[in-house]
């Protein structure tokens, strides 16, 4: 069922949602060669406790898992495109690191992803993270009240498509508020006019996960968790919670 959200209620989750960008920035800060993934992960943990939030993705664990996710963030890097489990990985110059983060504040969720190069980015990495980060801000543009679900995901297919690159099939964005995942789901390719139609309150997590050689397929690593391209395959992944008002679209995320 697609839950709509009050005034009052969108007020909440952007406080929820200022928490998540502002731990996702500590983790971008703090990223650099010979920092450990798990290092981020604490990095993150403690914005979100000092804040008085709770992590939305620690011990989640949705039907596809065979255990309950073991992190406050996700660090996907490289070929790894979402999921990834921050461990002792340590991070080396050129890795291309992919992070997603939730919180609950007062009961209220938001998620947002970013990704970004350890060091200076090759222009083929560049190209990547500037069309994913296009492609979220296109779907964002259309989620305007009035307009259709599939508008969309047209929007943020479009963008992808003609750049090239790959759609991590079978994955896209999601309804958000009191739970992370709530109806609808968002896809990232879809035909224009179609679906669910936007209305005030609805609020979405909008997020784009480009990979680079134009495939779509991927695979589930042995950790159960991170989901890598199946060719080696470099990817990004940007996410926003992103509210659908009357006064067009809000994004709930930003710091």
């Amino acid at each position: 069922m697609v839950e709509i959200k009050t005034d009052e209620a969108l007020a909440l989750m952007r406080e929820s949602g200022r928490v998540t960008a502002r731990a996702l920035a500590a983790v971008r800060e703090a990223a650099a060669p010979g920092v450990s993934l798990r290092d981020l992960d604490e990095v993150a943990h403690a914005v979100i406790r000092d804040a008085g939030a709770k992590p939305a993705f620690l011990d989640y664990h949705p039907h596809f898992a065979p255990t309950p996710y073991p992190g406050v963030i996700c660090a996907s890097v490289n070929d790894a495109i979402v999921h990834g489990i921050p461990d002792g990985y340590r991070l080396r110059d050129g890795d291309l690191l992919s992070v997603d983060c939730g919180a609950y504040l007062d009961g209220w969720a938001s998620d947002s992803a970013v990704s970004f190069t350890i060091g200076e980015a090759s222009a083929d990495d560049q190209r990547l993270l500037d069309t994913t980060r296009e492609a979220l801000e296109a779907g964002i543009a259309a989620a305007v009240v009035g307009g259709r679900l599939g508008d969309i995901a047209h929007a943020i297919g479009r963008v992808s498509r003609a750049a090239g690159y790959g759609i991590m099939e079978g994955y896209g964005g999601h309804g958000i508020g009191r739970q992370m995942h709530e109806d609808p789901s968002v896809p990232n390719e879809g035909r224009p006019g179609r679906g669910f139609k936007l209305r005030h309150g609805l609020v979405l997590a909008l997020e784009p996960m480009l990979i680079t050689g134009g495939r779509d397929d991927w695979h589930t690593a042995a950790d159960g968790w991170t989901l890598r391209s199946n060719d080696g395959s470099r990817a990004a992944h940007f996410e926003h919670t992103v509210a659908i008002t009357n006064d067009g679209p809000r994004v709930l995320t930003l710091p």
